[in-house]
């Protein structure tokens, strides 16, 4: 291992990255993962109707609340090749290759909605959410070359925690009997850890940690029509603005003990939908396209490194999203649910290397869902979620020193990190009218 410490030395000055684990939360709540996310024209429930289209609460008379809590767990695994150099500092010809496994545990996924019944045009719903997250921990190892100790010039342990609470208050308005509309002013809470921080300007010791998390506040709203024709057909369109966020304000501690502070802005990106559903007897089929808007979010906009040889941003594409979902109502009280959802990859190859600490990205999701309606009243629901990344996401190892022999981004040549995962969740809900 001595052999890659000059190699390693130079790669370690180079910041990493992050991106987010389920960054855009497929649904909210059982029913609608079940469904795979799709509600914008179908709503079947309070909580996807609030998520994704308020003017969709007018689908609903009574008075309803709604709480739901998934337990979330991922498997995602970290690669990177490096050229092997000799002490002298000139390749050898030979690649340093390893695999590190995430031993994180856990992590809970919250919904509570609310929706007030209404005999008039005028319906108002309240929601508190998990809307989004992410989380890595890969420990320090002594075969993977990016999670080399520090001493050996690698990142050692790469840690992250990400956290978005979303509360909104929507209200809707039935223009006829077919049509309605309807906004959504939300208010949110983020918070975010890194480990290391490549928002922060380096220095001899390299690229520090953050000290505790940092929280930031953010506002932003949600516009929607909802058309429901009354023999079946029925269809939707969203659009969500970008939740703006004040600056992360980070306090950092470096290798050798100093400390130093600086600032990140990281928004959630605007997403527009389209849904379109259909009701037979006993089927309940829903159909959304959503397009996220990275491409003009702070922090995911710009691309590459500062002057200071941090990062300016994750020059993130946006993303298409496909939801699709089906219900099946003919077994009396035990409604039963397939949903699919297809994401696709927002991250360049040749910018693999900046979401390293995040690698969430899940191009296939399946789920499976039932509920039992044990009175009129009172239904409770649960569904199983399975998602893969499919490829790999795979790009070079980046280094600011290296941009100008290998621009535009310094890629090293002969090198590789690559990230993949799975993941897995049960969620279970109940809901109570009246």
């Amino acid at each position: 291992m001595k052999n890659v410490v000059t190699f390693l030395f130079l790669l370690c000055i180079a910041p990493l990255g992050f991106s987010q684990a389920g960054h855009i939360m497929q649904g909210v709540g059982s029913v609608n993962m079940s469904m795979g996310g799709a509600a914008t024209g179908q709503p079947l429930d309070i909580s996807g109707a609030l998520q994704w289209n308020p003017a969709a609460i007018t689908a609903f008379d009574q008075d309803q609340v709604r709480l739901d809590i998934g337990l979330f767990f991922s498997s995602p695994e970290l690669s990177s090749t490096v050229p092997e150099f000799d002490s002298s500092g000139q390749p050898t010809g030979r690649l340093i290759s390893g695999t590190t496994k995430d031993d994180r545990g856990m992590s809970p996924l919250p919904a509570l909605s609310y929706k007030i019944g209404s005999e008039s045009r005028h319906h108002f719903g309240f929601s508190a959410f998990g809307i989004s997250g992410f989380g890595v921990t890969f420990p320090e190892s002594s075969t993977n070359p990016i999670n080399m100790p520090q001493e050996m010039g690698g990142f050692g342990r790469v840690e992250s925690n990400y956290s978005l609470f979303q509360v909104g208050a929507a209200y809707a308005y039935e223009l006829s009997e077919k049509f309605s509309i309807g906004v959504q002013p939300t208010f949110n809470f983020g918070s975010l850890d890194l480990m290391p921080n490549p928002t922060a300007n380096p220095t001899q010791a390299g690229y520090p940690s953050t000290d505790g998390a940092s929280s930031a506040f953010g506002f932003g709203a949600q516009f929607g029509v909802f058309y429901d024709s009354g023999s079946g057909f029925k269809a939707g369109a969203a659009y969500k603005t970008t939740q703006t966020f004040g600056d992360f304000e980070f306090d950092n501690v470096y290798l050798d003990g100093t400390t130093g502070t600086n600032k990140f802005n990281l928004d959630y990106p605007s997403i527009l939908s389209f849904g379109v559903g259909y009701t037979t007897g006993v089927f309940d089929l829903a159909l959304d396209y959503r397009l996220v808007n990275y491409e003009n979010t702070d922090g995911f906009s710009a691309v590459g490194w500062t002057e200071t040889a941090s990062v300016a941003g994750f020059g993130w594409k946006n993303m298409n999203i496909i939801s699709a979902g089906v219900q099946y109502s003919g077994i009396n009280r035990l409604p039963l649910r397939l949903g699919y959802t297809y994401s696709s990859n927002p991250i360049e190859d040749q910018l693999a290397f900046y979401s390293v600490p995040a690698t969430a990205i899940i191009k296939n999701a399946f789920q499976f869902g039932l509920g039992y309606e044990v009175s009129d009243r009172f239904e409770i629901d649960g569904v199983f979620h399975f998602g893969s990344s499919g490829d790999a996401t795979a790009g070079p190892l980046l280094n600011p020193q290296f941009a100008q022999n290998f621009p535009p981004y310094g890629a090293i040549p002969g090198s590789e990190v690559s990230y993949d995962m799975t993941t897995f969740m049960f969620m279970f809900g109940a809901q109570y009218s009246w």
